[in-house]
């Protein structure tokens, strides 16, 4: 049998963006993925769905697997074959024992490859505002093991060194150790007013910053409640803090929130919320799929000289309809003199990226306001075409045929439940992860429960955000209560009630 290969891989603190680039392709590729808790849930999404999962644990207190195990499954995956990716939080090589499992490995004769990750060390004190070194204050930093086993004959740390060093100390995994830790630089020269910060969750949503002075600090830990994963920092350069924060600043820091749109539109909304400071989880509830009867959507683009008015409401139709006419040799020319309606601005720009002008958007989007505005436009015996999704609702076409158009009511597209893994959705509501979840259609409202498995318990305590009053409605009468309801029935909108939420 071949030989496998095993990447360690650094996974960074916890924000899944600062995965290196190469380190998303390991996960990619792998056939095993071996990975701890201080690695984002959200990087095990890179991964293929035929790869198998092998969650090890670790934390100061308890072990799934002992380092010994471990090392054991990396190298047993290896003989087996399989392309191994060992993803472990911060870096690697960072108090991460992957020398460790490197030499376990080599002894076993399996090839592998060390990649880096972003460590906690630097990275979290700059996430809560605090930078390692500064041209004022320190030009030098530690790096030291904070969970030392107290009870040990002599210490490996030379305390009286760095006690009395002016180079900025950082801590890992110490909160156990921290009243030990304060003792012994004391102890050692270290002045009892320097300043400390401890940092839980550091990049997270969970993100908790406490700040005090070597002599207080572990009674205000222990007063606050401060566990592991914690990066303790002593230093002047802690003073900083008050004017360089920044990710706790931002609108949504702390707000791990469900984006359930289409995975191909998804991306807007999660880049918004990703700006403000929060957690976007994509857990699409609808696909888009060619409707039922494709081929009323064929004939109606046969004859789109026939029409003089097409009215969209939503990109979706709009994307359908081009490829149709695309399909038939056609293209914008062939809608020479037909009055073109979008329901609202992000319809609207589809369109005029396509190079054409768009008659009528209605001042509040949605189908009853576009009746509104097309009551006095629309003349008996003019032929219309709604390119829509086959599930919407009648008003539109009702309301035009009763002011004596000719109304072809084609669907374009029709929305499907969506390939979002709702075994995960369900476990990370059940830990109370999910603090927001946002609608953006009806369909993504009656899909989403269908993820639940029609469980609404596990939606309490969480706020459902909505795009517009017709979404709201939906959603009311599937007995779900909306937090908020855009002003604007826009993504900008939704996010914009997101932030005043």
């Amino acid at each position: 049998m071949e030989t496998g290969y095993v990447y360690l891989v650094g996974a960074g603190p916890g924000d899944p963006k600062l995965i290196t680039v190469k380190g998303a392709e390991c996960i990619a590729k792998a056939e095993v993925l071996v990975y701890d808790r201080l690695a984002s849930r959200r990087l095990l999404t890179l991964a293929n769905p035929s790869c198998e999962m092998i969650y090890v644990g670790k934390s100061p207190d308890r072990h799934t697997l002992r380092q010994e195990e471990i090392n054991e499954v990396l190298v047993k995956k290896g003989l087996e074959g399989k392309i191994v990716t060992r993803l472990k939080g911060g870096d690697p090589f960072v108090f991460g024992r992957g020398g460790e499992e490197a030499e376990a490995l080599l002894n076993a004769g399996i090839p592998f490859e060390i990649v880096p990750g972003v460590t906690s060390a630097i990275s979290v004190p700059a996430y809560a505002g605090i930078p390692v070194t500064h041209r004022d204050l320190t030009s030098s930093f530690a790096v030291i093991t904070g969970h030392e086993d107290p009870n040990k004959n002599s210490s490996a740390i030379a305390w009286e060194h760095i006690a009395n060093s002016h180079g900025t100390l950082i801590f890992l995994m110490g909160v156990a150790n921290l009243k030990l830790i304060a003792q012994k630089l004391m102890e050692n020269g270290r002045s009892k007013t320097t300043p400390v910060a401890l940092i839980q969750w550091g990049t997270r949503p969970e993100q908790r910053t406490l700040v005090g002075e070597l002599h207080n600090i572990a009674e205000l830990v222990e007063r606050e409640k401060f566990t592991n994963p914690s990066i303790i920092i002593v230093g002047e350069v802690v003073s900083l803090r008050d004017k360089l924060q920044w990710f706790e600043k931002k609108a949504l820091f702390g707000q791990r929130i469900v984006v359930t749109r289409a995975r191909q539109q998804a991306s807007v909304l999660s880049q918004a919320i990703e700006d403000l400071g929060g957690e976007p989880w994509e857990f699409p509830a609808i696909d888009l799929a060619p409707p039922t009867n494709p081929e009323q959507l064929v004939k109606a683009v046969r004859q789109i000289k026939r029409f003089e008015w097409l009215v969209f409401t939503s990109v979706n139709g709009v994307d359908a309809f081009f490829k149709e006419l695309k399909n038939q040799g056609k293209d914008v020319r062939d809608l020479a003199g037909i009055e073109l309606v979008a329901i609202g601005p992000a319809t609207q720009a589809a369109l005029e990226n396509k190079g054409l002008r768009v008659s009528f958007v209605p001042e509040e989007y949605r189908a009853e306001k576009i009746i509104e505005g097309l009551a006095s436009r629309v003349l008996p015996g003019q032929s219309v075409l709604l390119a829509r999704a086959e599930e919407a609702r009648d008003i539109l076409p009702e309301s035009l045929k009763a002011l004596g158009a000719d109304v072809w009511d084609v669907p374009a597209y029709k929305t499907v439940l969506g390939q979002a893994n709702k075994e995960e959705l369900q476990a990370l509501l059940r830990d109370h992860l999910i603090h927001t979840v946002t609608f953006t259609s009806s369909s993504t409202v009656r899909n989403f429960l269908q993820l639940l498995d029609g469980d609404r318990s596990l939606l309490k305590g969480v706020k459902l955000f909505s795009i517009g009053p017709i979404t709201s409605a939906t959603a009311r009468e599937l007995g779900l209560t909306v937090y908020r309801e855009a002003e604007k029935y826009t993504i900008k909108g939704l996010v914009q009630a997101l932030v005043e939420g």
